[in-house]
C-alpha cells in the first residue's frame, strides 16, 4: 500500500532497537523521503545542537514509491542536520539499498546516539542486530563494501569511508561503490556516531492499494520514459553532456568560477568520453535511463584505470574549476573521492579556492607550493590529505568558507559558496535563474532544488534577466520538494498529473495536482522554518562577492554581473510569492495555511 507501516529506531548509545508503527496520516501530509524526514528532524532536534553530537539524528528514508515498479524507484533519502552548513540537509541517492530497506519491512530508520566503538547495523525482515565494525574501521568504501557483502550474501550495503570516520564535514554515505548521499556531510554525522555501515536485506512484498490500476499506469509510464528523447540522450552520454553545452553558454565553472568558459572543455566533454572511454552503462534499481557510465583508460598516465563516471558536476568542479584537462585525471580524482567517501563538488570547490588563494599569495604553507590550476598530481594529493586530515588537508577538511575565515585577506569573496555549501556546476553570471535558486536553496549552494539553465537556453526564461525567475524558482522548488518525497529521480521526465495518479494508486490517497504541489510547498516552508531556527534569514540568501562585483570576462555572459539591487528585488518578489516577510521568514498566516507547527 505504498508504505510498510513500520520504522526502526536505533539508539547507538544504549544499543536499544525498537520497531515502531508508522502513522499513515503523516504519510498523507508529508509523503515520505524529504518531506517526512524534514518533519521528523524538525520535531526531534532542538535548535543549535552540534551536528556531530549524539543528539543529532540520522534518518534513512524511503518514500511510498521506493522499490515499486515506477521508473527510478530505487531512490531514497538521507536527512540530518548538516555539519558542513549547520542547517537542514537532505541527500538523495540511488542504487538498490532503498528497495532492500523497504523489503526488510521498514519505511525508514532513525539513528540516534553514539556507539562506544565502531559498529555496523544489520537489518532484515526477521533480524535486527548491531555488530562490531572495528575490523572495518579505517578501510575505504570499496574494500568495506566488498567485505561486508561477502559476510552478508545478498545484502545491500551503505557505508562510510575514512572521510566520514575522520569527520570531514562534506563526507558522504556510499552504496553500490559509487552511489552517494553527497553534499553537506551526512557521512560525517554517521562517523560521529561510530556507525561504519548498514547492511539490509528483505523478502517482504511492496504492495499497491490498487494493484491492477498501479500496474497499468506504471507499464504505460515506463513506455513513455523509454521513448523520451531526453532520456535517450542522457543514456547515450550521461550527465557529462552538459560540459559542452555549459561551456558554449558560458556558465561552466572555470578556475574557481573566475570564468564560465574553459578553453579545454572539448578534452573533458561527454562526447569525447563517450567516443573514447565509455565501456558500459549502469543503472539504479528500476531505471531505464541508465545514465551511469563506466570508463576505462587503456593508455597514458592512467592506463588500467576503470571507474564509474565522472558525472557532470565532478567534471565541472574537479575538472574545469581546478583547471584539469585530462579526463583520466578527473576520473582518478572521482575514484579517490568515491573510495575515501566525500563529495566531489565541495572537494573541487575547496581545492579550486585553495588554488586561487595560493595564486594570490595568501596561502603560503610549504606543502601547497605546487597547488596551481591544472596540476592534477596536486589535486590527487590534496584529496587524500583532506580525507585523512593530514598536512594541509586538515586545514581544508571543513570546506572553503571555513578555510577563508582562517585565512582572511578578503578570501571569503572567492570562497564560492552559499550558506556554507560550495556552488554546483553552473556559474551564476551565465544563469541569472541559478543566482536566485542558489541564494534561496534550503541546503545552500545547491542545483537540485531548481534547475534554470534549460529554461534559459530554450527561451522559457530570458537570459541575463530576473524577469519571471522568482515564479519559476518557487514553482520548481515546490515541485522538487514533493518529488524528493516520493522518492524518484531528478532525471525522470514526468507530468505531475500522471505522477499523482501513480501515487494515489499506490497509497489509496486522493491527491489532486493542486494538493500534491501544495504538499511540496508545505515541505519547503518547513525546511525554511528549520533553518530560521538556526539563524537563517534574508541576509543569508545571497551570493559571493565575486558574482556581485566582478563582470564575467568572456563568452555569452561577458560583461555581466549579478547586480545586488536586482537580486534583492528578485528575492523580495520571491518572498512575496511565498508569503514570507521581508526578512525571508514565513508569516504566521502562511504557516497556519500550510498547517505547519511553529516552535
Amino acid at each position: 500500500m505504498g508504505y510498510m507501516d513500520k520504522y526502526l529506531e536505533v539508539d547507538l548509545s544504549t544499543e536499544k532497537i525498537v520497531e515502531q508503527s508508522f502513522d499513515r496520516s503523516y504519510g498523507k501530509k508529508w509523503i515520505g523521503g524529504k518531506g517526512l524526514g524534514a518533519r521528523i528532524l524538525y520535531d526531534t532536534l532542538s535548535p543549535n545542537i552540534d551536528p556531530l553530537s549524539p543528539e543529532n539524528v540520522l534518518l534513512f528514508m524511503t518514500g511510498p514509491l521506493t522499490g515499486t515498479s515506477v521508473q527510478t524507484s530505487g531512490r531514497w533519502t538521507v536527512v540530518t542536520k548538516s555539519p558542513h552548513t549547520g542547517i537542514f540537509l537532505d541527500s538523495h541517492i540511488g542504487g538498490k539499498f532503498g528497495h532492500r530497506l523497504k523489503r526488510a519491512g521498514f519505511d525508514y530508520l532513525v539513528i540516534k546516539g553514539k556507539a562506544t566503538e565502531p559498529k555496523y547495523l544489520e537489518v532484515t525482515s526477521d533480524n535486527i542486530d548491531l555488530h562490531s565494525a572495528v575490523d572495518y574501521w579505517g578501510k575505504g568504501i570499496y574494500e568495506s563494501e566488498s567485505l561486508l557483502k561477502k559476510k552478508h550474501t545478498g545484502f545491500e550495503v551503505s557505508t562510510i569511508g575514512p572521510a566520514g570516520e575522520n569527520l570531514v564535514s562534506f563526507a558522504n554515505i556510499v552504496t553500490d561503490r559509487t552511489h552517494t548521499a553527497g553534499r553537506g556531510g551526512a557521512g560525517a554525522v554517521m562517523g560521529s556516531k561510530n556507525l561504519k555501515a548498514i547492511v539490509v536485506n528483505g523478502t517482504e512484498r511492496i504492495e499497491a492499494t490498487h494493484p491492477e490500476r498501479f500496474k497499468e499506469l506504471t507499464r504505460a509510464f515506463t513506455k513513455r520514459v523509454r521513448n523520451n528523447p531526453g532520456v535517450k540522450r542522457r543514456h547515450e552520454i550521461g550527465t557529462v553532456m552538459w560540459v559542452k553545452m555549459a561551456n558554449e553558454a558560458g556558465f561552466l565553472p572555470t578556475h574557481n568560477f573566475q570564468s564560465g568558459v574553459f578553453e579545454h572543455a572539448d578534452k573533458i566533454s561527454g562526447e569525447r568520453m563517450r567516443d573514447e572511454f565509455v565501456v558500459g552503462h549502469t543503472a539504479c534499481y528500476r531505471c531505464s535511463i541508465a545514465c551511469g557510465k563506466t570508463t576505462r583508460f587503456d593508455k597514458g598516465k592512467y592506463a588500467g584505470l576503470e571507474v564509474d563516471g565522472p558525472e557532470y558536476e565532478t567534471s565541472a568542479l574537479l575538472g574545469a574549476s581546478c583547471g584539469l584537462q585530462d579526463l583520466g585525471a578527473i576520473a582518478k580524482a572521482n575514484e579517490i573521492c568515491d573510495d575515501l567517501g566525500f563529495d566531489t563538488i565541495t572537494a573541487g570547490g575547496t581545492i579550486a579556492f585553495a588554488m586561487e588563494a595560493t595564486s594570490k599569495g595568501v596561502l603560503q604553507q610549504k606543502d601547497v607550493s605546487n597547488l596551481e590550476f591544472g596540476n592534477e598530481d596536486a589535486v590527487h594529493k590534496m584529496l587524500r590529505q583532506i580525507a585523512n586530515r593530514t598536512g594541509i588537508g586538515d586545514f581544508f577538511a571543513q570546506g572553503s568558507l571555513s578555510a577563508a575565515k582562517k585565512i582572511g585577506h578578503e578570501s571569503s569573496s572567492y570562497a564560492i559558496q552559499v550558506k556554507g555549501l560550495e556552488l554546483a556546476g553552473v556559474e551564476p553570471r551565465g544563469s541569472f535563474g541559478m543566482a536566485l535558486a542558489y541564494s534561496t536553496s534550503d541546503r545552500g549552494g545547491c542545483h537540485q532544488r531548481c534547475w534554470t539553465p534549460g529554461a534559459e537556453l530554450d527561451g522559457r526564461l530570458t537570459r541575463f534577466s530576473f524577469d519571471g525567475v522568482p515564479h519559476f524558482v518557487k514553482a520548481s522548488q515546490d515541485e522538487r520538494a514533493a518529488c524528493y518525497s516520493l522518492v524518484v529521480c531528478d532525471f525522470l521526465p514526468f507530468d505531475v498529473p500522471e505522477m499523482v495518479e501513480m501515487l494515489n494508486a499506490a497509497t489509496g490517497f486522493d491527491y489532486t495536482e493542486e494538493s500534491y504541489l501544495l504538499t511540496g510547498e508545505r515541505i519547503w516552508n518547513l525546511t525554511r522554518m528549520f533553518n530560521v531556527r538556526e539563524g537563517i534569514s534574508a541576509k543569508d540568501d545571497t551570493l559571493p562577492k565575486r558574482f556581485l562585483e566582478e563582470t564575467a570576462p568572456e563568452g555569452d555572459p561577458k560583461g555581466q554581473r549579478i547586480k545586488e539591487s536586482e537580486l534583492d528585488a528578485a528575492k523580495m518578489e520571491y518572498y512575496t510569492l511565498r508569503g514570507w516577510n521581508s526578512n525571508g521568514i514565513p508569516t504566521s498566516e502562511k504557516l497556519k495555511e500550510l498547517e505547519i507547527p511553529f516552535k
